[in-house]
Formats: structure tokens, C-alpha cells, sequence
């Protein structure tokens, strides 16, 4: 799926991951500045910007997941008709929603 691309990339993806790695919860990312640019250039993708849409989307978002981040990236595909590629089989039930996922 992503070879075939198009592909995004969210910026809560991001933000996630240098919150994580300020915490020391990700040392395989010395720097996640870096880390964005180059994860933008190895998946050939565009960066997907959050919006005030994105945010309205989970108003109407079940809570199957607790997950904050994992939340706002399902509103956000659900949002722009995108499919998520995530190895969490929870967003999997979205996909009653409206989500398009593959796992």
C-alpha cells in the first residue's frame, strides 16, 4: 500500500514522536526533526496538517480507543477519505465507521 502510495503523513504522527523521545521512549530517534524529514522522504509522502475538522470529526468518533493520538489520526482519515495503515488492530473497528484501514 505504501510503495503504491499516494501517502501522507499526519503531524500528530510528529508530534507523538518527539514527545515520545523527550521521554526517552523512543532512542532509536536521536532527533525527531530529522527523524520527520527523513520519514517524509522514505514514504515519498505529503505532510497532512491537523485542522479544526479533523478535531470536529471526533465528536462523532466511538470510543473504542483510549488512545488520544490514535484517535485525532482515525478522525483525520475518516475526515480526508484517507486509509490508515496502522499494526493496531483496535482501529481496526473503526472501520464500521467510516475508517478505511489496513493492518
Amino acid at each position: 500500500m505504501i510503495e503504491k502510495g499516494p501517502n501522507t503523513l499526519s503531524v500528530v504522527s510528529y508530534w507523538e514522536v518527539v514527545l515520545k523521545a523527550s521521554k526517552g521512549k523512543l532512542i532509536e530517534v536521536a532527533d525527531p526533526r530529522v527523524w520527520w524529514e527523513q520519514a517524509l522522504v522514505d514514504f515519498a509522502a505529503t505532510p497532512l496538517l491537523l485542522r479544526s475538522n479533523h478535531i470536529a470529526g471526533l465528536w462523532h468518533l466511538p470510543q473504542l480507543h483510549q488512545d488520544p493520538f490514535d484517535r485525532i489520526l482515525i478522525a483525520q482519515a475518516i475526515s480526508e477519505d484517507l486509509t490508515l495503515v496502522t499494526t493496531d488492530d483496535v482501529v481496526s473497528a473503526y472501520s464500521a465507521h467510516g475508517l478505511r484501514v489496513v493492518s
